[in-house]
């Protein structure tokens, strides 16, 4: 039998055990039925960062950015455009630094947009700037391969 993982609903929050091997299945939450995994970056509160940072057995790449960041809004595409190409071996967050200036300062995010790449709920690596969507997607690969 195969390992099962906590992945976290981006929807409801529920927690869900979905077989490694079924990852790229499309698996739906069992509490409200949605697809856990959807392709792109999920815009996250406060609370549902730390439910995913705290639950989720897969790795989290989190953009911190803010809407008045040019940068960050340059990225943004590139973004989205890694988390189809990354799901569902790594779920996309995006938190607004001007919403959740607390989680920002808890992090020590000096300039937007940063990125943090955390693995068992602890940060493995972080990138200043706006970056393209295959330079996201091979850093996260890179990065990963050595933790």
């Amino acid at each position: 039998m195969s390992e099962a993982l906590h992945i976290v609903c981006p929807n409801c929050g529920g927690v869900n055990r979905v077989p490694a091997e079924r990852l790229g299945q499309h698996p739906k939450c069992g509490k409200c039925k949605q697809p856990l995994f959807q392709g792109k970056a999920l815009p996250v509160d406060a609370e549902m960062f730390t439910k995913q940072l705290q639950r989720s057995d897969i790795p989290l790449l989190v953009d911190f950015w803010a809407p008045w960041c040019g940068p960050c809004r340059m990225m943004a595409p590139a973004f989205e455009q890694a988390a189809a190409r990354l799901e569902p071996q790594v779920r996309l967050l995006k938190l607004n630094t001007e919403e959740n200036q607390q989680i920002a300062a808890q992090f020590g995010i000096r300039s937007i947009p940063t990125m943090i790449l955390f693995a068992n709920g602890r940060e493995v690596d972080r990138m200043s700037g706006a970056l393209d969507a295959n330079s996201i997607a091979n850093w996260t690969r890179q990065v990963l391969r050595k933790v």
